[in-house]
């Protein structure tokens, strides 16, 4: 048996007894050595015998990813560059240059740089596109494949090669990679005198010290509400979930359980500290169906405890526990482990992730739950808000002109026209320059019943495709679309101003000034910012067993 075929072999035993260690009963045991000896006798007699050569190191990642797909789409095989997201969420920092990217009108455009790193440092500005990383052209990288470029071991050079507006050639940057910390807090602040705003993007070794200094800030300034907005924050570090409810929940009271196969998978987690924010400050939580995992532990949690009311949309609904095991070096196995359970008993995963000839979930599950205030509330398929808002959608031209990175690109080209924001405030024609802006760029506009028409027509037409008045009536339909879609600018103007003003007040007062512009017209803000105003209102929240529906 060759080095290779032996390493092989190792890796696919050791991710057997790691999968099968969840077991205490000792007949268990003796299936697994029965399948382990067959899976590895397949494999075997597969890499000695095969007509044709293998590639091991592929062919072993496809078996292992096909023992790990059958179980739910949380266990999964990680390499070398799938780890690196792990170790940023418990490390709290990447090795990198500090900037954020996304593709703008087909080029991988510099969104900002982060303060005090490498790229601000060396002069990288917003709007800068990156024409190559190293040698690699980025005209065909994906934002996320960029993003592996760049990143990498501190200490070690990246050249990024810039192409900015009103140079001729290319700009050389090359800059040496330092440690990047994650900022989980993407913004704090008030949003108007009383009321306090919190936008935390996801879960990390980081967030409960950057929610601690948010949270302290925002009560020492004689706050009499907070907003707490996990909306579209994927999860991340269980521990990182529970050390922020301790910051929100009286001492002693319980938290979450988990709940596995496994003794050491059962926990109970209570709250081990006096709340930092007192008991008359008002909380609400944002969520959406975005807020998966430890956004949905914090939620629920405050939902079961009566402490805060949860404002929005749906939650994901992933109430599972993974645990990392390292099979050497480079891979590592992210293993479902446990179930979580918040305060009310309510197991948050949704139904249909198990594959039922496989494995058998034995959990039993209620549909009805009580808070500690003796509210009713529903279990299984994430959290349910206690008030609901109808998600906003956006029309077909502003959605189109946000894929294609329009407004950044417009402002980019008109920032030198204006000193403040106020002078765009004041720029009636601000929608028309934006309509000669974008006449020029190819948007593919897609109307409501558009495509069902266009195979419609396809169809129809394999008939006859010469009646003049079948043709003739395409036609007129096809013109009605035409200037539907012409009209759309005026339509869609306010949103369309408002996408504009968004960009316009970033660039002039950074991060604070996009949110305060934005608060303008989010829904969901607006709704959190007049319960937690009105005491009569937030607590009438806790004396109803409904969901309280608003439409906009």
């Amino acid at each position: 048996m060759n080095n290779k075929f032996k390493s092989t072999f190792i890796l696919i035993c050791t991710l057997l007894v790691l999968t099968a260690s969840t077991s205490t009963k000792s007949e268990y045991y003796s299936e697994v050595a029965k399948s382990q000896k067959l899976i590895m006798d397949v494999y075997k007699y597969t890499v000695n015998n095969y007509a044709d050569e293998l590639d091991l190191e592929e062919y072993t990642r496809s078996s292992i990813k096909n023992i790990v797909e059958s179980l739910d789409p949380y266990t999964v095989y990680m390499e070398e560059e799938e780890r690196s997201n792990i170790d940023m969420l418990t490390k709290g920092k990447y090795g990198g240059v500090g900037i954020q990217i996304s593709k703008r009108q087909g080029e991988l455009t510099v969104i900002a740089p982060i303060d005090d790193t490498p790229a601000q440092k060396a002069g990288i500005q917003s709007g800068d596109v990156i024409a190559k990383i190293d040698t690699f052209l980025t005209n065909n990288l994906s934002s996320t494949d960029a993003a592996k470029l760049i990143r990498g071991k501190k200490g070690s050079t990246v050249v990024l090669h810039i192409k900015r507006i009103g140079y001729d050639n290319l700009l050389d940057f090359p800059l040496i990679r330092d440690d990047i910390k994650v900022n989980d807090v993407a913004w704090f602040g008030k949003v108007n005198d009383d009321i306090g705003y919190v936008r935390l993007t996801r879960f990390s070794k980081n967030s409960s010290g950057e929610i601690k200094e948010a949270l302290i800030s925002l009560v020492n300034e004689n706050t009499d509400g907070i907003i707490l907005d996990l909306r579209d924050n994927p999860g991340g570090l269980l521990q990182s979930s529970i050390e922020i409810l301790d910051m929100l929940i009286p001492k002693g009271e319980l938290l979450l359980s988990t709940k596995g196969r496994i003794k050491k998978s059962n926990r109970d987690y209570f709250s081990q500290k006096d709340p930092i924010i007192p008991e008359d400050i008002k909380i609400a939580i944002l969520i959406n169906n975005g807020s998966a995992s430890a956004s949905e532990i914090v939620s629920g949690t405050l939902q079961d405890l009566d402490r805060g009311i949860v404002i929005g949309r749906q939650s994901f609904g992933k109430g599972l526990v993974q645990s990392v095991y390292g099979l050497d070096k480079k891979r590592s196995l992210k293993l479902t482990t446990a179930k979580y359970f918040i305060p009310s008993g309510r197991l948050i995963q949704k139904e249909g992730y198990l594959d039922k000839k496989i494995v058998s979930d034995l959990t039993e599950i209620d549909s009805l739950y009580y808070t500690s205030g003796g509210r009713l509330v529903k279990g299984g398929g994430g959290i349910s808000p206690d008030l609901k808002i109808k998600n906003f959608e956006y029309g077909p031209l502003t959605t189109a002109c946000w894929r294609k990175g329009m407004y950044f690109s417009f402002v980019q080209q008109q920032k030198k026209r204006y000193k403040t924001l106020e002078d765009v405030n004041t720029n009636f024609e601000l929608l028309n320059d934006f309509a000669q802006f974008i006449e020029s760029k190819e948007l593919k506009i897609e109307l409501t019943g558009e495509k069902l028409f266009a195979d419609a027509k396809d169809k129809i037409l394999t008939i006859d495709s010469t009646d003049v008045e079948l043709i003739s009536a395409f036609d007129k339909i096809n013109q009605f679309l035409k200037k539907k879609k012409s009209q759309l600018i005026y339509e869609e103007s306010e949103e369309i101003i408002h996408q504009l003003k968004l960009e316009f007040a970033n660039h002039f007062n950074g991060k604070r000034g996009r949110y305060m512009e934005s608060f303008k017209q989010d829904i969901d803000v607006i709704e959190a910012v007049e319960y937690l105003s009105d005491e009569k209102a937030y607590e009438y929240i806790f004396s109803v067993n409904k969901i309280l529906d608003k439409e906009y």
